[in-house]
């Protein structure tokens, strides 16, 4: 999935080269899309990555966990409501996948623990509803700025939270449902066909996700006083 995207900025670069480079940039452009925005209510796509991480507060001072992350991959659908001439509303449903690594210190177990101990691979499978505002600045020739920023919903399809196991069988487990806060910023760049809209945002959850194991005195959270999800996202959409 990362080579398709690659390959369709690059094409999307080559059409770039391909025409007057003043039609976007110049002084004096040809203007895409001129009223595009101007519609009430608009759709598009969009594909991209994320890196998700965990915040972790602990009830006591002790070696940190550490959490490899990995690259994960973002695609969903883009809803875009006029609410004025800058400001529009988003909703964004989207399929996120990602994996985490929790590498616990041997500190933490009783007793010699295995690498197979020390180790927890979480794997997230998420639908993301959020819910933004997307302020716009004036427009420039075929190319617009704006910010982004509002809440979000999170399912977790993996989060194994209905299993009565728990660590100690080598199964770690989250709460199925999480809110977040998002803040982000990006660029529209108005082609002659359609509207090219690269972003960046952070995503920070807002309440703790982690189910406990049965023992309190568990190695694997006994010590964790809260547990948040937190990710960037680079977003590419169509519109």
């Amino acid at each position: 999935m990362r080579k398709i995207i690659v390959l369709i900025l690059l094409a999307i670069a080559i059409k770039g080269q391909a025409q007057n480079p003043n039609k976007l940039f110049g002084r004096d452009p040809i203007i895409n899309l001129e009223n595009f925005q101007k519609q009430r209510l608009y759709f598009g796509f969009y594909l991209g990555f994320n890196s998700y991480d965990f915040k972790i507060d602990y009830k006591t001072v002790s070696e940190d966990i550490l959490i490899k992350k990995s690259t994960g991959f973002n695609v969903g659908l883009v809803a875009d409501l006029k609410l004025q001439e800058y400001i529009r509303l988003r909703f964004e449903p989207g399929l996120h996948y990602t994996t985490r690594e929790l590498n616990y210190p041997a500190s933490y177990f009783p007793t010699t623990p295995t690498p197979s101990d020390m180790l927890r691979q979480v794997n997230s499978t998420y639908l993301h509803f959020p819910l933004l505002l997307k302020f716009l600045s004036l427009r420039t020739g075929n190319v617009r700025p704006y910010l982004l920023g509002g809440v979000s919903a999170t399912l977790n399809l993996s989060s194994n939270s209905k299993s009565i196991d728990d660590n100690y069988e080598e199964r770690f487990r989250v709460k199925p449902w999480t809110t977040n806060y998002e803040l982000g910023f990006g660029i529209d760049i108005f082609s002659e066909y359609f509207i090219f809209s690269p972003s960046i945002r952070g995503v920070f959850g807002i309440n703790d996700e982690l189910i406990r194991d049965n023992n309190p005195d568990s190695p694997w959270t006994g010590n964790i006083e809260s547990m948040k999800s937190r990710a960037v996202f680079i977003n590419f959409t169509f519109h």
